[in-house]
This record gives structure tokens, sequence and C-alpha cells, in this order.
């Protein structure tokens, strides 16, 4: 059984997955016949479970062209492995290739052109800073228009050693850090859950006719820079800040926290061209270079949310809202922003912006008209051949030609390219297939739009509709009914779309229908549905996943009511234990990932304290101290009240270094359930943090939820 259980997830995890795309040629054939040929690098990541390792590797397409159609793709060739590759950028004019690369405990900053390795700087022996910024936080990598220079974000240099110096504890990348001997035990800030060791960013700018490398003085004490590009006529940088004071909060999947829009020129002054007390990420200049859209929304409150698109006028030094928050959504119409934009977004005559973003239970491309606003979904035509997909995402658009990811729960990701149409034409639009797994998996999905009874209405926000996919086999195996997992995503404020899950597509191929539950709360539904959450986790939250279910064991007879299981990580965790917890007599097994079980005991833990006070209704600051009717409602809010009702057994998998829930959160119900004789079974990885990411840990972590949902639903 074993066996059969890594097989099956070895091929289900060893599908490539797109994660960039950039056009580095474009080259005139016939300048009569508008003949010319494009050359599109993808990069890829893919899970080689025999190592345990998460590899990269590129893959480049030649595109012959005419007028704005693709007529053919050449063969691409081989792919090419990415080694310690941190951050990559083409340069303007398409002919240099910057790489910051980690090797030997040294970054360097590479320059490759046609002939090979041009320029090589060593960042570590230059020691004008600490670690270079990777991240999707902080990290940027930017050529100036002059190609001369290159702008990125990197750690703070820490203090010069002296005669006086020790060596502090090695960072979490091996590195040892100098410090004053008075200094070494004072505290080191960082942004918490997946930046640890990040703490105070600088904006670099590494001069390579020179061989140098500056760092830009002039960035406010009270903020951190981050997202940084270069200003249009390179004498100045444009970046994202980041508040730093009274104290950092975890930042990684929190586009609540209060950062501004910053123009910083060569002499070192600094200008705020965004309000500065909302939150603001993902600045993306337009081709004509008179042009910024950013993303912006509201500090604290849900740590996800919908974002406005905002417009900034470079030569009239003026702010606009090209897209609004969207509170509620027709069904299946443009449901507003919850991601960050792609690298390039904007139309070549810099009239339009594109972007990807969940809808309902699926996620589209959208485009923005700059003048009019007017938003029109540029995927899912039938005329494009792509609604058999569930979910397609932007990796860019360049020079019009577009390239998108495409995907579905039973087809692996694939790559589609061409031109932009005008809005008027759209169906003179053709797609063309780059490559990418064609491969359709023998079995079944549907996505699920589900009203709330009026007894489980939120009477603030009524009205609301909510979203579930389901996946099932073709045919049950001996004929049996099929047993059902719902699986929950965390966050709360995340999304399932109908795309590639190999998790889900193991469970599926293994014989068991898995329930993906979009409850009220999960992005992709409107603002509305965001907000209706707070100070209701654990009960609205909770009512909605059993709905889900409920509604899919009456609409397919060929799920078996008596075998049904959950399973869920983060916030996940803690709705499949609050499930098992309130329905004790329903679920037959629970698998839960780094839990949230008593938010009472976490408030002093996790690294988004923040989440915690405004999870249950209450209004957070960072002077907020907890009062004893807050830690009530934490408490009462929590799965750890229905512990002594669990009679499901319960699987646990606990990160040591966990920064957003701590493991502590699973060990406290694993000692409430051991001492009542629950069933309960702990994995604990020691070097793991939140999302449990590791390909070893991923692998092992499947093994034996499969194998607790095999033992006791049977």
């Amino acid at each position: 059984m074993e066996s059969e259980i890594r097989d099956v997830f070895r091929h289900c995890m060893r599908f490539p997955v797109p994660i960039s795309a950039s056009v580095i040629a474009d080259e005139l054939l016939d300048t009569a016949n508008k003949k010319r040929c494009i050359t599109v690098l993808t990069r890829w990541s893919q899970c080689d479970l025999e190592r345990g390792v998460k590899l990269q590797f590129s893959k480049t397409w030649t595109l012959l062209c005419k007028h704005d159609t693709v007529e053919h793709v050449l063969p691409s060739g081989t792919s090419s492995q990415i080694e310690n590759e941190l951050l990559s950028c083409q340069s303007p004019s398409g002919t240099l290739q910057a790489v910051i690369r980690a090797e030997a405990g040294h970054q360097y900053l590479e320059v490759w052109g046609q002939n090979g390795l041009e320029k090589s700087l060593d960042l570590t022996a230059l020691n004008k800073h600490g670690r270079v910024y990777e991240d999707a936080q902080f990290g940027c990598l930017a050529w100036s228009p002059c190609e001369k220079k290159l702008l990125y974000v990197a750690e703070k240099k820490r203090v010069e050693p002296s005669v006086h110096s020790s060596f502090g504890s090695a960072n979490e990348d091996g590195g040892l850090v100098l410090l004053e001997e008075q200094d070494k035990n004072v505290y080191v800030e960082d942004w918490g859950e997946g930046l640890v060791g990040k703490s105070s960013p600088v904006l670099c700018v590494a001069d390579l006719n020179k061989a140098a490398v500056i760092i830009y003085a002039g960035v406010p004490p009270h903020i951190s820079p981050a997202q940084a590009l270069w200003a249009p006529n390179g004498r100045g940088v444009v970046f994202v800040g980041l508040w730093n004071e009274p104290f950092r909060l975890g930042l990684k999947f929190c586009s609540n926290r209060r950062s501004a829009l910053y123009y910083l020129d060569m002499k070192g002054n600094c200008e705020c061209l965004s309000s500065d007390g909302m939150s603001v990420s993902s600045p993306r200049m337009s081709p004509d270079s008179c042009w910024i859209v950013y993303l912006q929304g509201e500090v604290f409150g849900p740590h996800h949310q919908c974002l406005s698109m905002m417009l900034y006028d470079m030569k009239n030094r003026s702010t606009s809202v090209l897209v609004d928050v969207v509170r509620r959504a027709e069904k299946g119409q443009f449901a507003g922003i919850y991601e960050s934009l792609p690298s390039y977004c904007w139309s070549a005559d810099s009239e339009r912006v594109f972007f990807s973003s969940a809808c309902e239970n699926k996620k589209a491309v959208f485009s923005v008209d700059r003048t009019t606003g007017k938003i029109i979904q540029v995927c899912g035509l039938d005329v494009l051949r792509l609604d058999d997909f569930g979910s397609v995402q932007l990796l860019t658009i360049q020079k019009d030609l577009m390239v998108l990811s495409c995907s579905s729960p039973n087809q692996p990701p694939c790559l589609r390219a061409g031109f932009l149409s005008t809005v008027d034409r759209a169906e003179d639009m053709q797609l063309s297939n780059l490559g990418g797994a064609d491969v359709y998996e023998v079995f079944d999905w549907q996505p699920m739009l589900i009203t709330p009874p009026s007894q489980e209405e939120n009477h603030q926000f009524s009205g609301l509709n909510f979203g579930a996919i389901l996946l099932k086999p073709y045919s049950p195996p001996e004929r049996r009914k099929t047993p059902l997992v719902v699986n929950i995503h965390g966050g709360p404020h995340a999304h399932f779309a109908a795309d590639w899950n190999a998790t889900a597509a193991a469970l599926t191929k293994l014989g068991f229908a898995v329930l993906l539950v979009n409850y009220r709360g999960s992005t992709g539904f409107g603002q509305d549905s965001i907000e209706s959450l707070l100070g209701n986790v654990g009960s609205q939250d909770v009512k909605d996943v059993q709905r889900a279910v409920l509604c899919a064991l009456q609409n397919e007879t060929t799920l078996d009511p008596d075998r049904v299981a959950v399973m869920g990580g983060s916030h996940g965790g803690f709705l499949a234990c609050h499930l098992v917890g309130q329905y004790p007599d329903f679920y037959r097994a629970c698998a839960a990932r780094n839990p949230v079980i008593n938010a009472a005991t976490l408030l002093g833990t996790s690294d988004i304290v923040d989440w915690r006070y405004s999870s249950v209704g209450l209004q957070y600051a960072f002077d907020r101290l907890p009062t004893s009717q807050s830690l009530i409602s934490m408490l009462d809010k929590s799965p750890i009240i229905h512990a002594p009702q669990i009679r499901a057994p319960v699987l646990l998998m606990l990160g040591e270094r966990d920064r957003r829930v701590s493991p502590h959160q699973g060990l406290e119900l694993y000692r409430a359930l051991k001492s009542r004789n629950t069933p309960v079974r702990l994995l604990w990885f020691s070097d793991e943090g939140h999302s449990l990411s590791k390909v070893n840990t991923q692998s092992d972590c499947f093994l034996n939820i499969l194998l607790w949902f095999k033992e006791h639903l049977n």
C-alpha cells in the first residue's frame, strides 16, 4: 500500500509548474510582410522526490509571427537546470541578463551577454551589505535605463569588526555576524514567518563600470524599502516603504501592513507619492514611463483583502483610483483584485493594465483601460478555447504578447501565448500552445456555488454566497460508494482556485473524492465576504464547510456519508479540528497541519498578533494589551473548547520553526486528546516552518495522511 501511495504522489508532484516568462528577443525578419521572430524565456519549478529537492529549470520558445499572429512555434529543445539563482532580470534592450547567485557561502552579481559571462561581482567580498533579499515581499532586481547599473534590496551591513568585536551566532544562512561586545545580545526584530533573519533592508545600486556597490542614502529610518524600480530618467528610484515602527509584524501573506510609495533621488531627497496611511504594493511603470500603477489596501483588519488599483500620473504628480475595491460581484463577474501584479502588466501603448485574480472558484485574467477604468475579462472566452481551464494565470505581457499558464484540477499546467487584440475584436485573438504537461487525469471535477440557509445567514452581510470544488473518481472502486476527504484552505482569507493541486489529484487517483471549500471569508467573492468573517471565526466558517459537505453528499449519491474525513493547515487546521469537535459523529478522521488550537494562548507567540484581535472582531493597535474579555472571546472561538467531544482520530503535523502558529498549539490539542484516550498521532518536523514546504516533508505528510485515512475510514 505504501508503495502505491508513494508512486501516485510522485506522479502528481512531478509535473513542472511555470513561475515566470519573459520576452528576451524580438527580431524583424521581413519588414514588408511584418514577419518577426520572438524568443520567450520561461522558468519552471519541479519537485524531485528521489533527491527530496525542488528544482528550477528554464525553457526557451521561438515564435515565428506575422503581424500580430503566431504562425509557428518552433521546437524548444531540452530544458536547462537553473542552479543557485536567487534573482534574474533582462535588460531593457534584451541583450543582457543579470543574475544574483548564491554559491559556496558567497553571493554574486553576474551579467550575461551573447558571448557568455561579461561581468561578475562578489557582493559578499565587497562587504557593503548583508544578504540580498530574494523574497516576494522585498526582493527586486532592476536595470537602469542606461543598462550600466542594477538596483536591488539587501540586508543592512552590521557593525564593522574592531578589537572589541566578537562573533555572534550563525544566522539562518549559516553566515557569521560580527557584533560589538556590548550589542551582541541585543534582540533584532525580523519580518516574521518566511522572512526569518531579514530585519533592516537597504536599497543597493551596483555600478557595473566601476565594479562597485553603493547604498542609497535618504530612506527615512522608520520605513524599510522594498519592491524598488528605477524612475524614468534613472536619476532616482521608486520604492515601497514599509513602516517598521513601533515594531515589525509578520509580512508574508499579509497585505494590510502600513506602507507607502516613495521617490528617492540620487541626492538623498525622499518624497512620498501616495497616502501614508494605507498599505501599498506592486508598483509597475508603464512602457512610456508616464504612469505607475500600484495596489492599495487598508491597514490592519483582514490580513489579506480585496485591493484597489491606483494610478499615479508622473507628469501631473497626481493619483487616482483605477480599480476600486469590489464589495460584491454579480455571478461570474469581476470580483476584485487579490494578488500581486505581474512584473510586466502594461500593454505596449500604455493604455491598458493586465492582471490575474480570483473569481469565485476560478482564476481569470482581466484588463483595465487606463482612461475609462473599464474592466474586461480577457480569458475564459469560448473563442479563446480557455473555458475548459479552471485557472488562467498571466505570467507576462510584453510587446503585446501575452503568456498564460493554464490548468485545471485534472490537468497540470501548460502554457498558451498570443498577441493582444483590441477590446472590440477579442474574437481575433489567437492563442498558441507553447508546451507544458499534455495530460488529462482520469477523474472529474465541478465547481459549486452555495447559498447559506436563512439560519446560517450573517445578517450584517446578508445574501453572500460561497463556493467549493468537488473532485471525484469516474467510478467508485469495487462498486462501493466513494469516501470523501474535505480539504480546507488556510488564511482564512485565501482561495482554492480550480487549478492543478497535486495533493487533491493524488487523493482522487487513490480512490477518494475531494471537496475543496471556499467558505465565506475566502478571496474571490468580494470584500463583504472577507469582512463577514471578522468576529465569526469558529462559527460561520465552520457552518459553511459543513454546509458544503452536506450539499456535496446530497447532490452526489456516489459519495459515502459514513466515510468522511477532514484535513487542513493553519486556519484550515483550525476548522478541521472545530469540525471534528462540533460534529463528533459525522467525521471519521482528521489531519491538521500547524493548526490554530487556542487563539488565547497563541496571542503572545504569533508574528501576526494583530490578526488574533481582528479575527474575533476587535480593533487592533500597536499598544493594545489583552483584557480578560478579549482572551475569553479568543478562547470561546477556538477548537480547544470542543476537545472533550472529539472522537475522530486526529493526525497532527507540526513545524518546530513555525513563527505564525506556534507548534505548542498542536501540542495543546495532542495532550488534551491523549488524556481522554482519543486516538491521536503527532508528526514533528524540527527543520520546518509554517508551510511544511520541503519536498521530503510534503511526501512524508501525504503518506501519513493517506495511511491514517485508510485505516480509519475502512
